[in-house]
């Protein structure tokens, strides 16, 4: 590999995806021999990739039945949610303690997209701006063991996300939440910053409670 290249995609990565785009659903079952053909990959590689994506909690292994993809309830959907309201709301404060001029034009440039979005009632771009942004505020705090955890949690409830963010209304709801929380980064107000960030989560954890199981 050369210097500044970009690092070579893994048949982990490569099984992840598909999980996350629902190429392969909740409950599914794995079969070794299929994802061998579907990746062009041996079943050792493949055994290994379902144990990799079963420590991130995106597979399950059943003794005797092979693996399958884990389905995530609501119950558990929401207590993910829980956990990163803490982690995130650390991430936020973090990111008003160390944020630099550039970085907070790139959150107003964010957040500004994201009002355009919901104006324009395009939910898919909204949500990618979303995710874009909670992106950007872990890396402009720059906590490593934070950012790795919230990033698999998240892993675990995208489903849930997605049918979220197309709940009617959703979308108005959470931008002026966004909105509080760049303000205080940029202000560089961690206490506001943190608690904008939780309140944010406390209201996606009561939406994901009124939706469906």
């Amino acid at each position: 590999m050369t210097a500044g290249s970009p690092q070579e995609e893994t048949l982990t990565d490569r099984v992840r995806s598909a999980i996350l785009d629902g190429d392969f659903v909740p409950n599914q079952r794995l079969v070794e021999a299929d994802v061998c053909e579907q990746f062009g990959a041996a079943r050792a590689a493949v055994r290994e990739t379902f144990k990799e994506l079963a420590g991130e909690g995106l597979v399950e292994i059943l003794r005797n039945k092979g693996a399958r993809v884990r389905a995530i309830s609501r119950e558990e959907a929401v207590e993910i949610t829980e956990v990163r309201m803490v982690l995130e709301g650390l991430s936020a404060a973090k990111a008003a303690e160390r944020v630099t001029p550039e970085q907070a034009a790139r959150l107003r440039e964010i957040v500004g997209d994201m009002r355009q979005a919901v104006t324009a009632n395009d939910l898919d771009r909204y949500s990618e701006l979303n995710a874009a942004l909670h992106a950007e505020i872990r890396a402009i705090a720059g906590h490593r063991t934070s950012a790795a955890i919230i990033e698999r949690l998240g892993a675990q409830v995208v489903r849930h996300k997605f049918r979220l963010a197309r709940q009617p209304g959703r979308a108005a709801i959470s931008l002026p939440q966004h909105e509080l929380i760049v303000a205080a980064i940029v202000a560089r107000d961690p206490e506001a910053a943190q608690t904008a960030m939780q309140q944010h989560l406390r209201s996606v954890t009561k939406a994901l409670e009124a939706g469906p199981t």
